[in-house]
């Protein structure tokens, strides 16, 4: 079964480890590391319920993974839980930032599974135990310096750092903020048009003006060239030319009205 080339600790804690004489040694229990050089050595597991009795695995060891299990091949070291806990650990240390004021915690590490160098850690901003928690990416070369319990960084906040994964709060308001980014950008591209529709509206659009001296509509060709304001309108020319005249006799001498 091949092995994939990364894999998250917690990945491999929260399986069960089975030999290869196919007994099942318990669940993951704690890592196994050499902080100075951020590297994993292995991991512990808890065979039973009850007692102190615990097993150490190396990483090399390990010889395939199924969605619940480890396999493993080979013995274990057995030891106890006075003694693992006394195994440097930087997992659960609190993270600080330039001004030395917690701003989170390692809650989790990317392994080189092939030589076992830590190739980034992940930081929660609240408790690692919290299930859907978000985490944030925190590469070797933004540590500054590094005490039991404790990780020195010169990050301002953990938003310096890549978002790794986002729970669901996190995705809210990631999602929010680009949706209100976007509405305002919307908004300035339609105050930019109303602008300019105002600085020039369609009603002022240039027609043709018979005092600008321009040539009149074509409905005013048949004007007379000269036009006595005080001479009584004319009918239309008749067919033979001469114009007619409207009669001081109404048409109708028994129209009621004269």
């Amino acid at each position: 079964m091949a092995l994939p080339e990364q894999l998250l600790l917690s990945d491999l804690l929260r399986r069960r480890v089975r030999c290869d004489q196919g007994l099942d040694h318990g669940a993951g229990l704690q890592v196994w590391m050499h902080p100075p050089v951020h590297r994993v050595l292995g991991w512990v597991s808890k065979p039973s319920a009850f007692g102190a009795r615990r097993l150490v695995w190396r990483l090399n060891q390990l010889r395939g993974l199924t969605d619940l299990e480890v396999l493993v091949q080979g013995e274990p070291a057995e030891t106890e839980q006075d003694v693992v806990e006394r195994l440097p650990n930087l997992i659960e240390a609190a993270v600080l930032d330039r001004r030395q004021q917690p701003i989170g915690s390692l809650a989790d590490a990317a392994i080189e599974l092939r030589t076992g160098r830590i190739r980034h850690y992940l930081v929660s901003r609240s408790d690692p135990r919290l299930p859907g928690s978000s985490r944030w990416r925190l590469s070797l070369d933004r540590l500054v310096d590094q005490q039991p319990g404790q990780v020195f960084t010169a990050l301002e906040s953990l938003d310096d750092l890549p978002l790794a994964r986002a729970s669901v709060r996190q995705e809210f308001l990631r999602r929010s903020r680009r949706w209100r980014d976007q509405m305002q950008e919307a908004g300035s591209r339609v105050e930019e048009r109303l602008e300019g529709w105002l600085e020039d509206p369609p009603w002022q659009e240039e027609s043709p003006s018979p005092m600008a001296g321009e040539a009149p509509d074509e409905g005013w060709d048949d004007w007379p060239e000269s036009w006595d304001p005080s001479e009584p309108p004319s009918r239309p020319s008749a067919p033979d030319g001469r114009r007619q005249r409207r009669s001081a006799q109404p048409p109708n001498d028994e129209d009621p009205w004269f």
